[in-house]
């Protein structure tokens, strides 16, 4: 039997970093940086320029400043929604600062899969919110994240389904697409045909705004350029939904077609009340992020298996905002 001779120079620091790759056993998990045993978790969002993340940001940081005995908080998102390379650098840093869990809302539902498995190999608990990574990705990767978050297609088939009702059959309409390469972007998308088909309306055009409102604007005013008589427009998040209510003000179109969004951010609300949005879908942004902190505190403390956790979205209207 051969015996392994290790260099007379290796420090005593080196051989303790080696010994557990000798034996094969997976890194420690990463410790608390202050000493106190309370874990570290890193909130990682997509751009905190949409109302609908600094609000995430706000209910995460309210919830653990009630709970500062609990975790420590480290909270971060990157400025534009499609800079996928900005966030792994993000995850990156964290994986070099030995955080505990990383909640995390994938700008992309690829992209960001190979970093995050990269932060599990090294004993960090990762937890996916908002924006669910592909499920082809992961099996390929051999890896899997438990998904927190509602269920997209239902809430905009629940948003087209109200708008349907206000609509003849056979009626213009189009959707205004999130990020094409954003899974709950797909499947709100997949939800407002699921409920304009049964309801058989016309889709004239499905484009994407890349969820920001000055592109939605730009697709908005040249689809309602071509199809004068366009009765509705879809939006998959209310940030697209302002650039929808600008383009047909500025077309003189506002007061004769219906538009949707989905968030339910303040701007949203305030159009709502002044019936220039007819619907909205709130899955609870301030508590979204909270919801994955507080899974992932419980696998730290080996009480919850890594299964997905759906959690709610809701219609809005302005009749629901009244009765509030």
């Amino acid at each position: 039997m051969k015996h392994l001779i290790l260099p007379q120079t290796l420090s005593l620091a080196g051989l303790a970093l080696l010994l557990p790759l000798l034996s094969g056993c997976k890194p420690a998990a990463p410790q608390s940086a202050d000493g106190t045993g309370r874990p570290r978790v890193a909130l990682i969002m997509k751009s905190l320029a949409n109302e609908f993340f600094l609000t995430m940001e706000n209910g995460a940081k309210a919830h653990q400043q009630a709970r500062a005995d609990r975790y420590e908080l480290i909270a971060n998102g990157i400025k534009d929604e499609l800079d996928v390379s900005r966030q792994i650098d993000l995850v990156e840093q964290m994986i070099a600062q030995r955080v505990n869990a990383i909640v995390i809302a994938p700008a992309d539902s690829k992209a960001l899969v190979p970093v995050c498995k990269k932060a599990q190999q090294a004993g960090i608990t990762v937890v996916n919110i908002d924006n669910k990574f592909d499920d082809a990705v992961l099996a390929a990767s051999g890896v899997k994240f438990p998904f927190v978050g509602p269920d997209n297609r239902k809430g905009a088939r629940a948003v087209g389904e109200y708008l349907a009702a206000k609509l003849q059959r056979g009626d213009k309409v189009m959707i205004v697409e999130g990020a094409p390469n954003a899974f709950n972007g797909i499947q709100r998308k997949l939800g407002f045909e699921d409920a304009m088909k049964a309801a058989g309306m016309n889709i004239v055009s499905s484009q994407s705004g890349y969820w920001e409102t000055d592109k939605a604007a730009q697709v908005v005013a040249a689809v309602a350029t071509e199809h004068r008589d366009l009765k509705a427009v879809l939006c998959a998040n209310d940030s697209m939904a302002l650039g929808a209510v600008a383009a047909l003000r500025a077309a003189g179109r506002l007061d004769r077609t219906y538009i949707v969004g989905f968030d339910n951010i303040a701007a949203a609300r305030e159009l709502l009340k002044e019936g220039r949005l007819l619907a909205t879908a709130d899955q609870h942004g301030d508590q979204l992020a909270v919801f994955g902190i507080e899974y992932a505190l419980e696998m730290l403390k080996g009480a919850a298996a890594p299964a997905d956790r759906e959690t709610p979205v809701d219609l809005i209207t302005a009749e629901s905002l009244t009765a509030r």
